[in-house]
């Protein structure tokens, strides 16, 4: 019983999280509930046994990528958009494209079956640490998909150098 208490109460603070985050005017309001859900995604997978995702989460997520995020808004000039009227008149379109998107995910829930069990079992994860588990699953079945992964992260933040480069000759 406790423990379905505490998934429900992770999965609804999250969703409350992820709304406030999307519905939010100032953009910093926005990057402060961010934090707040990623502090319970970490503590989910706490939950869930998964303490290396965990400290992934709040390191990498938490730390870098928020303050990413900070920079990048610190960078922008959003005044006009902050004190712009948001939403003026896409609500029917919204509503249209969201309700399309519930039935689709709805539909794929309802047909979801149990595929054949991995070479990951618990049994095995509880016997390597998850680190181990992790590593091993990530770098031979899954190398060339990480690979591809790191590339395009790399293209992402040449292209952020290069265009940050270039607002600042603009300054000059």
């Amino acid at each position: 019983m406790i423990p379905k208490l505490f998934f429900g109460y992770f999965s609804v603070v999250m969703i409350v999280l992820s709304l406030l985050i999307i519905s939010r005017k100032n953009p910093i309001h926005s990057i402060l509930w961010m934090l707040v859900m990623f502090f319970h995604i970490a503590g989910l997978y706490l939950f869930l046994n998964a303490e290396f995702l965990a400290a992934v989460q709040l390191i990498l997520y938490a730390g870098a990528i928020l303050v990413l995020f900070l920079f990048v808004i610190m960078m922008l000039n959003l005044k006009k958009e902050v004190f712009a009227e948001r939403y003026a008149g896409e609500w029917p379109v919204a509503v249209f494209i969201g309700g399309t998107m519930l039935v689709l995910i709805l539909l794929a829930l309802t047909s979801l079956t149990q595929g054949p069990l991995g070479s990951f079992t618990i049994g095995v994860v509880q016997a390597d640490t998850h680190a181990r588990a992790i590593g091993r699953a990530l770098y031979t079945q899954y190398l060339l998909p990480f690979e591809v992964a790191s590339l395009i992260l790399l293209v992402a933040v040449v292209g952020a150098l290069v265009l940050a480069k270039k607002h600042l000759k603009s300054y000059k």
